[in-house]
């Protein structure tokens, strides 16, 4: 049973870090779009983002249920240590949701409308960094459950190099995830371009944030060269990634929109699965060369079991839901969607 919770835990990462990404990356799309064309990016990225917008933080509460429910010591630490960059994570979350709503529904359109745009775009920007320093301070090794001063304990957890790199590579991967979304929504060849534009910008932007990231692993000496190319899943999954890259690129001249976007969440899923395989099952590193692990520290076997046929049952419910919302935005003219 911890088996079908831990396929629960990984698939729910990753719907959020695809889903949640393309959403967080239409309002990175917008802070780095010119002001003449802000309001129409606006509309085509809201018109993308619609059928998804109401689900895509379920699957982070998905996450938080199944580590509070199933792996209660892990999800201690990482509340306790790591209690800063989820707060402002959450804190962006909350402030991204209120402002898309309001910009779209308030019933007077005034100058509070530059505010709720302001604070949309912001959030999305902030919110994808603190999920990226969450996600490498989880696995750099510098979380001390033995630390006695507040720096060490609270701050000096998540606040390094490795962790700002990666965070900066999540926002560059939001964003491209984004614009290759908002290609196939385009009416125009013009507004096509545009967003081909935006991809390759974000796709470099990747690029580089990558570097960087390896860079920063170097000097904290977190071996991630070893986690991906240490291993024949790691090489694949990376060799995966770039060659569907390329293909990706050559559909996207040939004007192909839907083929574009499975290839794109191909791409995530292979950098997923490279940067996890090499030191599963241990989900969290901590200093010392400690870690707590999926497989030692779960709770106890009667919560996972019930947690597990708990998933199981209520995906018969929400998956039916999830493809009946996308059909049905899908069914709809884009001004009413």
């Amino acid at each position: 049973m911890v088996y079908i919770v831990i396929m629960y835990l990984w698939m729910a990462l990753l719907l959020y870090l695809l889903l949640g990404g393309a959403d967080f990356g239409a309002g990175i799309i917008e802070l780095f779009t010119s002001d003449n064309n802000k309001d129409r990016t606006s509309v085509t990225m809201s018109r993308t983002i619609g059928p998804i917008w109401e689900a895509n933080h379920m699957w982070l509460i998905i996450v938080i249920v199944i580590l509070f429910t199933g792996f209660p010591a892990i999800y201690a630490v990482v509340s306790t240590y790591l209690h800063i960059p989820l707060l402002i994570m959450l804190l962006g979350i909350i402030a991204r949701g209120t402002a898309f709503a309001y910009r779209h529904y308030d019933a007077v359109d005034d100058e509070m409308q530059v505010l709720y745009n302001k604070i949309f775009r912001y959030s999305s920007f902030v919110t994808p960094f603190f999920l990226g320093i969450i996600a490498a301070s989880a696995v750099s090794g510098t979380i001390n459950p033995k630390a006695t001063h507040f720096m060490d304990a609270y701050i000096f957890s998540w606040l390094h190099l490795f962790s700002i790199a990666v965070g900066l590579f999540t926002i560059s991967i939001c964003g491209y995830l984004a614009a290759i979304f908002l290609i196939g929504e385009t009416e125009t060849e013009t507004e096509r371009r545009r967003y081909i534009t935006k991809a390759r910008s974000m796709n470099l932007a990747a690029a580089i944030t990558g570097a960087l990231v390896f860079l920063a692993a170097a000097l904290d000496h977190v071996p991630l060269a070893k986690w991906l190319f240490g291993n024949v899943v790691g090489i694949t999954a990376i060799t995966a990634a770039i060659i569907s890259l390329i293909i990706q690129w050559q559909l996207i001249r040939m004007g192909k929109k839907i083929v574009i976007r499975f290839l794109a969440g191909f791409q995530i899923t292979m950098i997923l699965l490279a940067t996890t395989f090499f030191h599963y099952p241990r989900i969290i590193l901590l200093s010392g060369e400690k870690y707590l692990s999926l497989m030692e520290h779960h709770g106890d076997d009667k919560a996972i079991q019930s947690l597990a046929f708990a998933l199981l049952i209520g995906s018969l419910f929400i998956l039916p839901a999830l493809f009946y919302l996308i059909y049905s935005f899908q069914k709809k003219e884009p001004e009413e969607a």
